[in-house]
């Protein structure tokens, strides 16, 4: 009986530990999906079958094809911006030396990651289903920019950055890399020669700041 005991105890860790992962399989599976398929075309039979599960279990966790995708947003941007987050509140430099910094790194995860298909399909199907447009605006761009405003506004409060709206130049620092994200989804197989995104986070941080540093760089 003891031996038996002992049995369970160990089979129950790792039937818990299966369970709690199945969010993060779900979302991986739906991502994919996502990507191949686009959003309207996509079911969720297609995302429980590739995450290896049956449609039941998925809505144990999941109520509509939304929420799978709000999820999706949250894991495309939550681990690499809490990331970038404590990184950039432990660092002791200046802006001019973090925003180089924080634009390669974008371009890393962007050149290596299924987020660039993941706006795409955003900005092909909100008009069908404008819930996309909301939850993409809600989840990602409205805290990347919160991020990059409250960097800018405490470099303002240090007498590093100009006077001026740190929202807007929060934008004029992410424009440039959105633009070029999407002409890599949607022109990239055409162009002979399209932008390196580690190369234009270079160029445009020393550009950018420029603009907006009290001293010259």
């Amino acid at each position: 009986m003891k031996h038996r005991s002992r049995e369970l105890s160990e089979i129950q860790p790792k039937w818990n530990r299966r369970k709690e992962a199945r969010p993060a399989e779900i979302i991986e599976a739906a991502m994919d999906v996502f990507v191949e398929k686009g959003f309207a075309a996509a079911r969720l039979d297609d995302v429980a079958k590739r995450a290896g599960i049956v449609k039941g279990t998925l809505y144990r966790y999941f109520d509509t094809k939304e929420d799978v995708f709000r999820a999706v947003a949250r894991h495309a941007i939550a681990t690499n911006l809490d990331a970038i987050g404590q990184a950039a509140s432990a660092f002791g430099g200046s802006l001019a030396e973090l925003v180089p910094a924080l634009l390669i790194r974008m371009a890393d995860h962007l050149s290596d990651s299924r987020v660039p298909a993941i706006v795409r399909m955003v900005v092909a199907d909100s008009r069908t289903f404008p819930d996309l447009a909301r939850i993409w605006h809600d989840e990602v761009v409205t805290k990347v920019l919160a991020f990059l405003t409250g960097l800018i506004a405490q470099a303002q409060a240090r007498n590093e950055v100009r006077p001026g709206d740190p929202k807007l130049y929060a934008f004029s620092i992410i424009g440039p890399m959105v633009t070029a994200l999407l002409f890599h989804e949607v022109f990239g197989e055409f162009s002979a020669s399209p932008p390196k995104l580690s190369d234009l986070a270079a160029q445009h941080a020393q550009a950018v700041l420029r603009g907006m540093l009290v001293t010259p760089l």
